[in-house]
């Protein structure tokens, strides 16, 4: 079907336009306006611009392998700058409404799971060698033999998997939920706050912010996550003001000085692409990297197909246009991510809310992306962000990437084992890794004594193998006197 023949179709679609911006987005074309498009792109951004607040958050509370936090307000400025230039590049070199920013998820696994390894530096030198290996990928055709090669329920299990992840974060970072240590002073099992009941102003304001969103997302209010985050720092401010608050953490909830400041760039280029070698085994290095890749790999392929499908852009046989620039720039985006100290950037499902408002090209990007760079000097008011208020949105992340389980065949055992391996594994050892590892070598193992080892692809195989040297390598090392 031509374009002109797709304008004609569809409903409500405006006159074509005779002018270069038109034809270069082809606005006219896929019965778009620029005022949907601009619409579409305001509604992306406020749908999506709680990253703001939450990816400083959760990568300033980590520590790396020295002890050492990124500073929340260096973040700001990375995450935004970052996100700004990204989404215009989607915008005009893939022509999809498709905005870009550090990927939720993403930065849970370098946050806590590669940064206590290894500098700072390392972690987001993995996170470049991340992106520069997709974009390899991609460029070589490799990409399909990767998606082919998991099982579509095991992408599944992980994404639930670091849903229950994320929500357990929220969960402890706010207060809800704590460590409860022993007499050898380590810890043990969790419990219910700090003493096993709920006390403090903090847990009451994380307690209403969840059912604020719970609620915002029953009834399906756009931007329910921003607007969640939002309300509940203004409470949070209140609270401070006139209760005796003893501690919030990380970040007090105040009314700031200044709203707009400069932004800092001073985390610019601060990642060593090839240190994480000098700190862990090379083994663990390619598991990390491997972690990454999958993680924001297939994210990005549903995220793509979806809001594709959504906008009407995809071909009769179903195909993205411009997939390979499309997929390019987003592995290009987990490049920049790293190099500025942002964690991997990835495509957005929130872009979704800007398809609902009538985008249709990349001209919507331009106006999204236009808002990430003013975010760029409302610092301020970004940093006065509770994690009592910001954790909410983990928790509703969390439900909304649980929803993949009801993809899973929970009948079929061989699917079914290594899929709940996934998803258990990774909380209970708060590790993503882990779960992965979990849920690849039990499905190999299944496969095996069920006599269909042919069924499972060579890439998995050695993967797998991997994995089992990732999980045994004390006593390997041992038996290797390599200690």
């Amino acid at each position: 079907m031509s374009e002109t023949q797709q304008v004609e179709d569809r409903p409500g679609a405006g006159p074509p336009q005779d002018n270069s911006v038109d034809r270069f987005f082809k606005i006219s074309a896929r019965g778009s306006t620029v005022g949907r498009e601009v619409r579409g792109g305001f509604a992306t951004f406020f749908t999506m611009a709680y990253i703001l607040v939450l990816n400083p958050i959760i990568l300033s509370s980590a520590k790396d392998k020295f002890g050492d936090q990124l500073d929340s307000v260096q973040l700001v400025t990375a995450t935004a700058l970052v996100a700004a230039v990204m989404t215009i590049v989607m915008g005009v070199g893939g022509n999809l409404p498709l905005a870009l920013a550090a990927g939720l998820g993403l930065n849970a696994v370098v946050a806590f799971q590669v940064a206590p390894l290894m500098s700072w530096d390392d972690a987001m030198g993995l996170i470049v060698l991340e992106g520069l290996l997709i974009c390899v990928l991609v460029v070589t055709g490799l990409r399909e033999a990767v998606m082919y090669a998991i099982p579509q329920p095991l992408k599944q299990a992980i994404s639930v998997g670091i849903g229950l992840f994320i929500a357990f974060i929220g969960f402890v970072d706010a207060g809800f939920v704590s460590r409860i240590p022993d007499a050898a002073n380590t810890t043990v099992p969790v419990q219910l706050g700090a003493t096993g009941a709920l006390t403090g102003w903090p847990i009451l304001v994380f307690c209403l912010g969840v059912l604020l969103t719970i609620g915002l997302l029953a009834r399906k209010v756009k931007g329910a996550i921003l607007i969640s985050i939002v309300t509940m720092t203004a409470v949070a401010i209140v609270v401070n003001e006139i209760a005796d608050v003893k501690s919030w953490g990380l970040t007090t909830p105040q009314v700031p000085d200044d709203v707009v400041a400069s932004p800092d760039f001073g985390l610019l280029g601060d990642f060593s692409l090839f240190g994480a070698f000098g700190e862990v085994s090379v083994i663990t290095v390619v598991l990390l990297v491997f972690t990454l890749i999958l993680s924001d790999f297939f994210d990005t392929m549903g995220t793509v197909v979806g809001i594709s499908a959504e906008a009407g852009l995809l071909d009769e046989e179903g195909k993205v246009p411009n997939l390979g620039r499309v997929l390019l720039i987003d592995g290009a985006a987990a490049v920049a991510g790293g190099a500025a100290s942002a964690s991997s950037a990835t495509s957005y499902i929130e872009s979704a809310a800007g398809v609902g408002e009538g985008a249709r090209t990349g001209f919507a990007n331009l106006v999204t992306g236009g808002l990430f760079a003013c975010a760029l000097f409302l610092t301020p008011l970004l940093t006065i962000v509770p994690m009592q208020a910001a954790a909410p949105a983990l928790v509703a992340v969390g439900f909304l990437m649980m929803t993949q389980v009801k993809h899973i065949d929970w009948d079929r055992y061989e699917i079914a084992i290594p899929a709940f391996l996934t998803i258990a594994v990774m909380p209970f050892t708060y590790s993503i890794t882990n779960g992965i590892g979990a849920g690849f070598v039990s499905y190999v193992l299944i496969k095996t004594v069920l006599g269909r080892a042919k069924e499972v692809h060579w890439l998995l195989w050695g993967t797998s193998a991997l994995f089992l040297i990732y999980f045994a390598i004390d006593p390997i090392e041992q038996i290797l006197n390599v200690k």
